[in-house]
Parts: C-alpha cells; sequence; structure tokens
C-alpha cells in the first residue's frame, strides 16, 4: 500500500490557497474543496484501491487540522470510497462491477427522473456548457485519453445534475455515481489486449450520448434526456460485464 500522493485532480473545483499553502475560504467551503479533491482523487485513480491515505500528509498539504480532515474522510467512508482498518489506517476502498450490480440498478431508474421530477428549463448557461462537452468529446476521438475522458465523464453527470431541482434526486444520483465511476478506469488499466480499441471506442459511444443528449436538449425535451441517459448507461454496464475474462488480469 503507497501513502497518499499530492497531485491534484484536474476534475476537482478550483482550489484557492492562502499564502501558507492552505485552503482559502470558510470552514464549510474548506470541507467541501477537500471533499470535492479527495473524492476525485480516487475515482480518477490517482489512489489506487489500496492506497493508505496519511493524515499527516494530507494535513500538512491542504493546510487542515486533523479534526475537519477526519470529517472529510468520514464522508468518504460513509460513501463506500474509504475504509478504516485498525492498525493500518485508511484505505481506499476496491471496486467490483458484480458486487455493484444493485447499484446501477438503482441508477437506471433514477436517471428517467432526470427530465420528470422538478425540471429545470437550460438556461443559456446550462446549453453552452453542454455544448462545450460535446466539442471537447469530438475533440477526444482524435486522441483517446483514460483520464480526460473520465474527467469530461464526471463533468458530464454533473451538467446533467443542473437539469433537474429536485435535491434528493441530486443527492442519490451523485453517491451512486461516485460509487460506479472509478469501474471503467480500473477495466482499462488491467486490460491486456486491445486497450486502445476499447478506449476508443467507448470514447466514441460517449460522444454520440453527450451529442444525442445536447440535442434533446436544445429541442426542450428533457424527459428525453433522461431516457438517452439510462439508455447509455445500461449499454455501458453491459459491455464493462461482457468484457472477455482472458483479457483482464486477476
Amino acid at each position: 500500500m503507497s501513502d497518499a500522493e499530492t497531485a491534484t485532480s484536474p476534475a476537482a473545483p478550483a482550489v484557492i490557497l492562502r499564502p501558507d499553502g492552505g485552503l482559502a475560504g470558510g470552514a464549510r467551503e474548506r470541507f467541501q474543496r477537500l471533499y470535492h479533491i479527495l473524492r476525485s482523487r480516487i475515482c480518477l485513480l490517482d489512489y489506487p484501491p489500496g492506497t493508505r491515505l496519511s493524515e499527516e500528509v494530507l494535513a500538512t498539504e491542504f493546510g487542515v487540522s486533523r479534526t475537519p480532515l477526519r470529517r472529510v474522510l468520514g464522508r468518504l467512508e460513509t460513501e463506500g470510497l474509504l475504509t478504516s482498518v485498525h492498525g493500518v489506517g485508511t484505505i481506499v476502498t476496491d471496486v467490483d462491477i458484480e458486487a455493484l450490480t444493485q447499484v446501477y440498478q438503482l441508477r437506471l431508474e433514477l436517471d428517467t427522473q432526470i427530465g420528470k421530477l422538478s425540471p429545470v428549463p437550460p438556461s443559456e448557461e446550462t446549453l453552452a456548457l453542454f455544448r462545450d462537452l460535446c466539442q471537447r468529446t469530438q475533440e477526444l476521438i482524435a486522441r483517446p485519453e483514460p483520464r480526460e475522458f473520465a474527467t469530461i465523464n464526471m463533468e458530464f453527470f454533473h451538467a446533467l445534475m443542473r437539469l433537474t431541482a429536485n435535491e434528493p434526486l441530486q443527492a442519490i444520483s451523485e453517491r451512486l455515481y461516485y460509487q460506479t465511476s472509478r469501474i471503467w478506469l480500473k477495466s482499462l488499466s488491467q486490460l491486456q489486449v486491445g486497450r486502445d480499441d476499447y478506449l476508443a471506442r467507448e470514447v466514441f459511444i460517449f460522444s454520440r450520448e453527450v451529442a444525442d443528449i445536447l440535442t434533446a436538449i436544445e429541442i426542450g425535451d428533457l424527459e428525453a434526456v433522461g431516457h438517452l441517459r439510462r439508455s447509455h448507461v445500461a449499454m455501458s454496464f453491459a459491455r464493462l460485464r461482457s468484457q472477455p475474462h482472458n483479457q483482464v488480469s486477476d
């Protein structure tokens, strides 16, 4: 097991630092920033499964005391991303697609509610965000890169959450999304044969999803957004489960 690294995830929110290098802002704001940074690092495999997170290293890096840091780690533990092991410390959990089957099943049902429960007509800012994501996925087709793909995928999820004002739906969907978001990157990292072809195919399929959802948003059919999202998540889950075992290392 390795101690926590110090690289900041590009998917994390902007980090505002004090002159001494610590996180700026009030206590609540610092808690949220630290939480989002660590969650992104876990889900982008900056902290791979089995990594031991050192409280001392993290407290020094972010210029915070152990008390708020432990609150952040505790929240990540309740969300299934970390676990406390007596005599060892705080460890990044592993992910297994079969163990998360029921999580995927619930995600599929929640996706259909995006355009039904308290729908929010997209603002010009939201439309611009989706158009930018669409452009970035098109550019990614020419040069597929796993980390950038995963980062855009996270941003796309949060953009979708702008289309509903139902806070319970947002909260539950976010928790389930981050429970499963590492599976694809882990699967790719283990692939022994056809890695580039697999990555290129997934990027292309994702680009189609973003383009189709953008079209649905532009014509004002938010219910279609939810059904499109459900279909793509279902197909992604099926593709992950169907990977030949002889192409994936144990």
